[in-house]
């Protein structure tokens, strides 16, 4: 344990808010958005909580750079079909918190939505996207929309969209291959929990130093071996319930398809079976979460059963 190194989501929430440790997120934003960055301070916000019914859920920051930019960077361990939406949502909120009511729009803020996620989002071959808006030409597509001289001055950009979000989707367990920028020594931490000797990325020599399971308190310690324990539980039940899911409706489906003794009965029974294996999984599967401590609204999103089921 003298080696072992805390997981970065869990030091977001307990240990990177310190201004002594600043420096560890600092690398990494910078590394990321390509500038050297500094955090102003943390903002509160409904993500800075640390309840019971938050950790599973919610683990991201809202932070201030020097700059005045808002920076959202979040965590997210479980499968989420509308995760795209959740980043949606959180970026217009905090437009719409950091804006008071009668001031000018010069006063929103440009904000960055990193998002550091541990599932499949999206079909891609790579692990790091980044998306903006870009203003194209309707019937010219090589023609971008650009400000006015006066508006690069006021607003330091030089696109139309530079004035709007810009996103980050790192998908973490897509990495596969060795660290041979600053960048991919990032992900591998994020991935592994662990700091190669030989990185030299921004921030990780001090996170190395700092996020040591060894240096915590007792207290500490034991609140993050018993997070960490859940996390897994949470993860093994989720993946089993899913294998045996899919095998237990099949073997259903088979079974049926075989009584019925037709091909359409076939394939009926088989979707059938599926189906009702796939749900029986499901409502195990939120049993056993809903037993953690899980929010209903969190368990609704991962095994798709309405609250009214998972309440019963």
């Amino acid at each position: 344990m003298q080696n072992e190194l805390i997981r970065f989501d869990w030091a977001m929430k307990r240990l990177l808010r310190d201004k002594s440790n600043y420096v560890v997120l600092e690398g990494f934003l910078s590394t990321l958005l390509g500038e050297d960055l500094h955090i102003s301070r943390f903002l509160e916000s409904e993500s800075n909580q640390t309840s019971k019914d938050d950790k599973f859920n919610r683990v991201d920051i809202l932070a201030e750079d020097a700059q005045g930019r808002l920076l959202i960077i979040e965590v997210q361990n479980n499968r989420e079909l509308y995760y795209f939406h959740r980043i949606l949502y959180g970026v217009s909120k905090t437009i719409s918190e950091y804006i008071n009511l009668g001031n000018d729009y010069d006063k929103v803020r440009k904000i960055y939505s990193i998002n550091i996620v541990y599932f499949d989002l999206g079909q891609g071959n790579d692990y790091v996207y980044h998306g903006k808006t870009i203003f194209r030409g309707l019937h010219n597509p090589d023609d971008i929309l650009h400000l006015s001289v006066r508006q690069q001055e006021v607003l330091m950009g030089k696109e139309a969209g530079d004035v709007f979000p810009e996103y980050y989707v790192l998908r973490v367990n897509d990495f596969d291959k060795v660290a041979k920028t600053p960048l991919d020594e990032w992900i591998q931490f994020l991935k592994t929990g662990e700091i190669e000797t030989s990185a030299t990325a921004k921030g990780l020599p001090e996170a190395r130093e700092r996020l040591r399971v060894a240096s915590l308190s007792d207290t500490d310690r034991r609140a993050y071996e018993r997070d960490m324990e859940n996390l897994r539980y949470q993860r093994s039940v989720i993946q089993t319930g899913w294998i045996e899911g899919k095998a237990e409706g099949r073997a259903e489906g088979r079974a049926e398809g075989k009584a019925e003794g037709r091909a359409e009965g076939r394939e009926e029974g088989l979707k059938e079976g599926i189906k009702q294996g796939e749900r029986n999984k499901q409502i195990e599967i939120a049993r056993s979460l809903k037993q953690l401590g899980m929010p209903i609204e969190t368990i609704a999103q991962i095994t798709h059963l309405s609250p009214e089921d998972i309440n019963n």
